[in-house]
């Protein structure tokens, strides 16, 4: 039976990754997402399963993938300075493929930046954070309920695709205590490979577009994981065609399924003149100005991106055959709008609503944005 409570949003998308069976977490406090890890600190030993505070974030990621190896459902918690120094690490989850789940609760930056104040400063970070090739998985919910459902689909993405996935959120909705209805656990849909045994040491081989398999390190056949790059039984290699396949299997095991990844929401979009792009505390306003907007007789649309990466490039063009203006809104100088222009043709009219001060746009900002562009 599901309940309905006020709930903090870190404690929110701390529930969701136990219900979606997070059964390690390790993690080291920081501003603003410490009340995931506090609250991961009680309930996993409550519940039998490990909580470790490690003495860094480097250390955290690194206990994650031991611990996913060994079979569990791993979560750690942190904020921009931290995820930098996690990079290293998820860099190597990438290249072993193995999977994990951060919670990046954004704040202002470069450095120590805006400990307490809001920011979606890391969007590119969550992308081409770590060097080298890879298909990086990232989400941001916006609303109370959505924090709750991307934390459980991240879960599902991370083991269905062996790959660690990003859940970003900012200051504002991972502090904000709003009303949200919990569903039953038995509503909740999970994805699994527990019953998965290997059986030799050819791991990584498999075809381009298939799934791999979910490996527990102490069952079944020993495997070898490396971070050097690697042929089919995990063994390093700098043979040229083998590298190539490798790379080639890693990006196409996340990009030849696009349409079971990427999630966004649109409002009033059908005779939209004017698209606004944006995700995460800045949609939330711009969904309030489509709706002050709408109230004036203006034809305002918002796309709201659920799916950050991969980035929603197919659904953005389909949009531009017919809207022909769009306003990007986020609290950056300007990261995801360097996107939506990449993807858009030349006849479509771009502007930004940019801010990087740690204070949020108000919904009247964003109309007198939106008046602006039809001006």
């Amino acid at each position: 039976m599901s309940k309905r409570k006020v709930l903090q949003g870190n404690i929110i998308a701390a529930k969701a990754a136990v219900a979606a069976g997070c059964n390690f977490f390790a993690g080291y406090p920081i501003t603003p997402s410490s009340e995931v890890a506090q609250y991961m600190s009680k309930e996993l030993p409550r519940l039998g399963f490990p909580f470790i505070q490690m003495e860094d974030e480097i250390a955290s990621l690194g206990a994650c993938i031991g611990a996913s190896l060994a079979g569990r459902k791993v979560l750690t918690a942190t904020s921009g300075p931290g995820y930098s120094l996690m990079q290293e690490h998820l860099g190597m989850a990438e290249m072993a493929e193995i999977p994990l789940v951060i919670i990046n609760v954004q704040r202002g930056g470069p450095s120590t930046g805006l400990p307490t104040k809001p920011a979606q400063a890391d969007m590119m970070q969550a992308r081409w954070g770590s060097h080298g090739d890879y298909p990086a998985i990232a989400v941001y919910p916006a609303f109370a309920d959505e924090i709750y459902s991307e934390t459980i689909r991240a879960f599902n993405l991370a083991e269905k695709y062996w790959c660690p996935v990003t859940i970003l959120m900012d200051e504002i909705i991972a502090k904000a205590h709003e009303d949200i209805e919990i569903p039953d656990t038995k509503d909740i849909s999970i994805y699994s490979q527990k019953d998965n045994v290997v059986k030799d040491l050819n791991i990584y081989d498999r075809e381009i577009g298939e799934k791999p398999p979910r490996v527990d390190f102490f069952k079944g056949y020993p495997i070898h994981v490396d971070s050097l790059e690697h042929d089919a039984h995990g063994w390093p290699t700098i043979e040229p065609n083998t590298v190539h396949k490798m790379q080639t299997l890693r990006m196409q095991k996340v990009y030849h399924y696009l349409d079971d990844i990427i999630a966004f929401n649109e409002y009033n979009m059908d005779d939209a003149e004017i698209m606004i792009f944006s995700f995460g505390i800045s949609a939330r306003s711009s969904l309030a100005a489509v709706q002050l907007a709408r109230e004036q007789g203006l034809k305002v649309g918002l796309f709201q991106a659920l799916t950050i990466w991969p980035f929603p490039k197919k659904q953005l063009q389909d949009r531009f055959k017919r809207i022909k203006k769009v306003l990007t809104v986020e609290m950056n100088m300007g990261q995801m709008m360097n996107e939506v222009e990449r993807v858009s043709t030349d006849d479509v009219e771009k502007r930004a609503l940019l801010r990087a001060n740690g204070i949020a746009f108000t919904p009247q900002e964003v109309l007198n944005a939106v008046k602006e562009f039809y001006k």
